[in-house]
């Protein structure tokens, strides 16, 4: 059964970091990660996660531990929707960056992903942190945005019986309502992938890295995708 002594709160009710700056300590990857023009600056961790598989601990505590920045489904979404905010972090980016971005967006186009704007909104925003590099991103499809070479592309999953139980606990549901919320969830998640970027997000080969949130705890997925965006920043030398 999984570990229940730090539950965890919904999204909306995490506090929002501040999202202008990028912290710029911690780990960072080698020169090598980036193209001719130094971009992207370094390595980006994008987290897919099944519901109750405890993501956003697992990630803000992921990003604690390498000195990064985590940016959650719901601030995501709240920066594409602040069309002023998310101007402003476009157009801070340096031209050569600005211009990975727009190649980076008719990548995605040309393998399928789709046109619709808020998705594009979605991949510009997601590529310019992408392009800063040392943020943690959670959920939206990040790891179908982002180039395989400068991300590593991690998998949370845990027992269905867990998950139920987890979000049982912290919404306060009976196990029906507990099991319904998570079906229906997984389902919204897996067919945002399917429907904009045409991955399967049950597909294991896609991730650098699967964990099984229930068998290991937070702690310990934690320390393991700590462990591997320094390996694969290492590898890219």
């Amino acid at each position: 059964m999984p570990d229940r002594t730090s539950p965890l709160p919904e999204e909306s009710e995490l506090p929002l970091p501040d999202v202008g700056h990028p912290p710029q300590h911690g780990f960072r990857g080698p020169p090598d990660a980036r193209d001719a023009r130094g971009v992207p600056a370094a390595l980006t961790v994008a987290i897919s996660r099944e519901t109750g598989a405890r993501g956003t601990v697992i990630a803000q505590r992921a990003g604690a531990k390498l000195g990064w920045q985590v940016y959650s489904q719901d601030l995501l979404e709240y920066i594409c929707q602040e069309g002023t905010f998310r101007q402003d972090v476009l157009a801070e980016l340096p031209p050569a960056a600005g211009d990975w971005v727009e190649e980076q967006v008719q990548r995605l186009l040309q393998q399928g992903a789709s046109n619709d704007p808020t998705i594009l909104s979605l991949a510009r925003m997601v590529l310019a942190l992408g392009a800063q590099g040392e943020v943690v991103l959670l959920g939206r499809g990040a790891g179908c945005i982002l180039p395989p070479r400068s991300t590593l592309n991690v998998r949370l999953v845990a027992p269905l019986p867990d998950r139920i139980a987890y979000i049982s606990q912290w919404m306060r549901l009976t196990e029906e309502e507990a099991a319904e919320h998570v079906h229906k969830s997984d389902e919204r998640r897996t067919g945002f992938i399917t429907s904009h970027f045409g991955r399967q997000a049950a597909d294991v080969h896609q991730y650098d890295l699967v964990l099984n949130t229930s068998l290991l705890g937070e702690e310990r997925s934690a320390e393991l995708i700590v462990q591997a965006a320094r390996t694969k920043a290492t590898a890219l030398r």
